[in-house]
């Protein structure tokens, strides 16, 4: 059973590798494991100059730091210092409590804490936008900006019916993909292979096998009740064509963000990457807002 399950991926990996063609790999951050003390060790990237306002660009769900954001980064290199991680299971992040958001929040505080970096930006993509805004809730006093990617105040996974489904691809996958097996540093490190097989290789680093604690941790997320109480400079990018997460729950935020400003997007909900075209330049004109207007009176 299972060498059939093996062989079954390796074909369907074949073949999504002959017609993926994702934006070009180019200029990528090196990266390294940094230790957080009482934690553990995650995978990081920390590029640009280091005496620029700094952004930690927080990834989407089943994604990791780089392939959520290998597009933006060079332009972001510009005029910022940027900071990814390696969220909680995923990719080479940390594998050691169930998942869950708070601690992701709590990782990034960390992290910052392990550079040597005082106040900074928190940008996430979907999930990210999630622990961006727990952040700034658990880390006040650290969180001097606010960019928030196709994502909302709630994530919605938290449905009898999701979850039951997501929990069952996971228990079929863990034949295929054991949670506990760390993802392999040399392969994701590689960078002579063609774009589509390194993109793979980053999405395969997170053991789809979670997919059930992934979306309890993300069920559980609910900022509706304080999102009126955030008091930093915050940039809402709507993905207009997103089906993941409706543009209408993505309005909430704008809509209850003292002085938050609004910037669509014209793409899906996988925008940063696959129209990371359209997606880069209203990404650096949210980051201008986020990191220089100054912090909006609360309602």
């Amino acid at each position: 059973m299972k060498s059939a399950l093996v062989r079954a991926r390796d074909v369907a990996l074949r073949r999504i590798d002959r017609v993926i063609e994702p934006y070009p790999v180019r200029d990528l951050p090196d990266g390294h494991m940094v230790y957080l003390p009482g934690r553990g060790s995650t995978y990081v990237t920390d590029s640009g100059p280091k005496d620029k306002p700094a952004i930690f660009l927080l990834h989407s769900v089943l994604t990791n730091g780089l392939l959520c954001w290998y597009p933006l980064i060079p332009a972001l290199n510009k005029h910022f210092r940027v900071i990814t991680l390696d969220q909680r299971w995923h990719g080479r992040g940390l594998r050691n409590r169930p998942f869950d958001l708070d601690d992701c929040a709590d990782d990034v505080a960390a992290l910052a804490d392990a550079l040597g970096i005082d106040t900074f930006t928190a940008a996430g993509f979907s999930m990210g936008g999630g622990v961006a805004q727990l952040t700034w809730r658990r880390h006040r006093s650290r969180v001097n900006g606010l960019i928030l990617c196709s994502t909302g105040p709630y994530f919605g996974s938290n449905d009898p019916k999701r979850q039951t489904s997501m929990s069952n691809i996971g228990r079929v996958m863990k034949v295929i993909h054991p949670p506990h097996v760390q993802p392999n540093a040399a392969k994701l490190d590689d960078r002579t292979v063609p774009d589509s097989v390194w993109a793979l290789r980053q999405f395969l680093s997170t053991p789809v096998s979670r997919l059930g604690s992934l979306g309890d941790g993300m069920g559980r997320f609910d900022s509706r009740p304080w999102l009126s109480e955030i008091d930093v400079p915050t940039a809402v990018l709507i993905s207009t064509r997103d089906r993941v997460i409706p543009p209408a729950r993505q309005h909430l935020l704008s809509d209850n963000i003292p002085g938050s400003k609004a910037f669509e997007v014209d793409g899906g909900h996988a925008c940063c990457v696959l129209e990371a075209d359209r997606f880069i330049p209203v990404f650096c004109e949210a980051a201008r807002h986020a990191t220089s207007a100054p912090a909006p009176a609360l309602r």
